[in-house]
C-alpha cells in the first residue's frame, strides 16, 4: 500500500490500509478460485447464466447488470438484476413469456430471485424467474421504496423502428415492483426522458428521481458527442412515477455550459442549480441519442464524460463518470439539494491511473457509510472501496483471463451480505457466461 499523485490540487491519493478503512491483501476464494477477496471473507455463486431458473422456467439470461437488494415479508431477501442484453432485432428474443414482452424483438428485461439463509449462514438461492421482458440493454437502474418498493430498470439505449428495426421505441425506464412474483406487464415511463439511460436514485425525503446518462463527450467534435447530462424527475404525485412530472438537467450557476470532464478541483464545492427539459420524449431521439441532453445544452446546463452508477447516501446523491478526469480513468461526484432548485456538487475523488482505479461503473453506499465501485475496465477488474475520507483499497478481484466487468453491487436489507455480478457477454450466444455473487464477512473491520 502507498500513497499515489492525484489530479492538480488535490494532493496524494491515499490507499486505505486494513485496520484503517481497508480489509487488506486479497486471497484466492475458496469457494470461487476464479476471484480474490480479504481474508476471512467468503463467497459463493447464487446464480449462473445458461443454467436452469430456479423457477418460472427458462434458462438463465445473460449480461447480469444493475441490482438492488429488497426485504421479503417472510425474511428473505428478494434481489432484482438487469440483464444488459444487445442482440440485434434480427437474432432477439424475448426472455420469459413472450405475451408480455414490451417488444418482440428485443431481449434484455430483468429476472427477480429470492434468497434464503440456511441454518449455518450461507445464503441460498430458493427462486428464480423473468420478471420483466422484451426491453433492450438494461444496464443499471435504482430502487424505489414506494408502493411496496420496486426497482426501476433502464434501458441504455434509443434504438426503435427507424434505428435499430425494433418493433418498439426504447430508451426508457420501466418499473418492476418487489412483491410480483410473476412477470410483470411493461410501461415505459416516458416523462422520465428518452436517452441512453444508466442508473437512478431516489431522494427518500421529496420522492424526486436523479438519472445519469451514458454519453461520450469529444472535445474534438463535440457537436456528435456532447457528452452526459445529469437529471432529475419531479413527478407529479410523489411515488407515483406513471403520473408525469418535469424533467430537468443540472446546470452550473453564472457558468453555462460548464465542463466537468477534466480540469476539476475535488472537494471544491459547485454551486448549481436545474433547467427544464420541454420534451422529455422527442421523436428525433431515435436517431439522435442525445436530443433531450441537447434541450439542457441549449440552456447551458453542464456536461460530463460518461455518467454510470449512482446512489442515494449522505443527503444526496454519489454518481460515476466512469472516463472523466484528467487521466480519463474515472471520476466520482456528489450532488447535494439545498432547497427545491439549487444545490452544491463536489467531486469527491478522481482516479489518477488505472492501478488505483479504472472506469467505475456501478455503485452503492454501505449501511456503514463507504463506497462500493464496481469496475469496468481492461484487465484485471476490481471491485474497489473507497472510506468516507477518501482513501481507496481492492475488495474484490478477478484475473484477466476470466475477468468479465463488475457490475450490480448491493448489500442485503441488513446490510451483511454483499450482492454482486460479474456480468459475461451481452451477447444470448456467447460462451462467456455473467455470474451473480454472495460475499460476507467481517464488514465492521473496515470502511463497508
Amino acid at each position: 500500500s502507498k500513497d499515489v499523485v492525484g489530479p492538480a490540487g488535490a494532493g496524494a491519493l491515499k490507499r486505505a490500509n486494513k485496520g484503517d478503512g481497508g480489509y487488506g491483501p486479497l486471497y484466492q476464494s475458496a469457494d470461487c478460485p476464479e476471484l480474490l477477496i480479504p481474508r476471512d471473507f467468503r463467497v459463493v455463486r447464487l446464480s449462473v447464466a445458461g443454467q436452469p431458473l430456479k423457477s418460472g422456467g427458462g434458462l438463465v439470461p445473460n449480461a447480469h447488470d444493475g441490482m438492488a437488494a429488497f426485504p421479503l415479508p417472510n425474511g428473505n431477501v428478494r434481489l432484482i438484476r438487469n440483464h444488459e442484453l444487445r442482440d440485434s432485432a434480427a437474432v432477439s428474443v424475448p426472455i420469459g413469456n413472450p405475451a408480455l414482452a414490451y417488444d418482440q424483438k428485443a431481449g434484455g428485461g430483468t429476472t427477480s430471485l429470492e434468497i434464503a439463509m440456511r441454518a449455518d449462514g450461507t445464503p441460498e438461492l430458493v427462486a428464480e424467474f423473468v420478471s420483466l421482458g422484451g426491453t433492450l440493454v438494461n444496464c443499471a437502474g435504482g430502487a424505489s421504496i414506494f408502493a411496496g418498493g420496486s426497482w426501476i430498470t433502464c434501458e441504455e439505449t434509443t434504438e426503435g423502428r427507424t434505428r435499430g428495426a425494433r418493433l418498439q421505441p426504447h430508451g426508457y425506464c420501466f418499473d418492476v415492483p418487489v412483491n410480483s412474483e410473476t412477470q410483470v406487464a411493461p410501461v415505459p415511463i416516458k416523462a422520465m426522458g428518452r436517452f441512453s439511460h444508466e442508473a437512478i436514485a431516489i431522494d427518500p425525503i421529496t420522492g424526486w428521481v436523479y438519472l445519469t446518462e451514458d454519453g461520450r463527450y469529444n472535445p474534438a467534435n463535440p457537436t456528435a458527442q456532447p457528452g452526459s447530462g445529469f437529471f432529475r424527475f419531479i413527478p407529479n404525485t410523489r411515488g407515483v412515477f406513471t403520473s408525469g412530472g418535469r424533467l430537468q438537467m443540472l446546470a452550473v450557476m453564472d457558468q453555462p455550459r460548464y465542463d466537468a470532464t477534466v480540469g476539476q478541483v475535488p472537494f471544491a464545492k459547485i454551486r448549481v442549480e436545474w433547467v427544464d427539459i420541454a420534451d422529455p420524449d422527442p421523436a428525433s431521439a431515435e436517431t439522435d441519442a442525445f436530443a433531450v441532453m441537447r434541450q439542457g445544452l441549449a440552456l447551458g446546463a453542464a456536461f460530463f464524460q460518461r455518467l454510470e452508477g449512482c446512489w442515494w447516501g449522505d443527503h444526496g446523491v454519489y454518481f460515476n463518470s466512469t472516463s472523466g478526469g484528467d487521466a480519463r480513468m474515472g471520476q466520482i461526484w456528489h450532488y447535494r439539494p439545498h432547497g427545491p432548485n439549487r444545490g452544491d456538487l463536489e467531486l469527491i475523488f478522481e482516479s489518477p491511473g488505472a492501478d488505483v482505479l479504472e472506469s467505475p461503473d456501478n455503485i452503492c453506499v454501505s449501511p456503514r457509510g463507504g463506497l462500493v465501485l464496481c469496475e469496468d475496465g481492461d484487465d484485471d477488474q476490481y471491485i474497489r472501496g473507497l472510506t468516507t475520507r477518501g482513501e481507496i483499497f481492492d475488495l474484490v478481484q478477478a484475473p484477466a483471463l476470466t475477468a468479465s466487468e463488475f457490475a450490480g453491487a448491493c448489500f442485503s436489507p441488513d446490510g451483511e451480505i454483499l450482492f454482486f455480478n460479474s456480468q459475461g457477454s451481452t451477447s444470448s450466444f456467447s460462451s462467456t457466461k455473467g455470474v451473480t455473487y454472495a460475499m460476507w464477512g467481517p464488514w465492521n473491520e473496515g470502511a463497508l
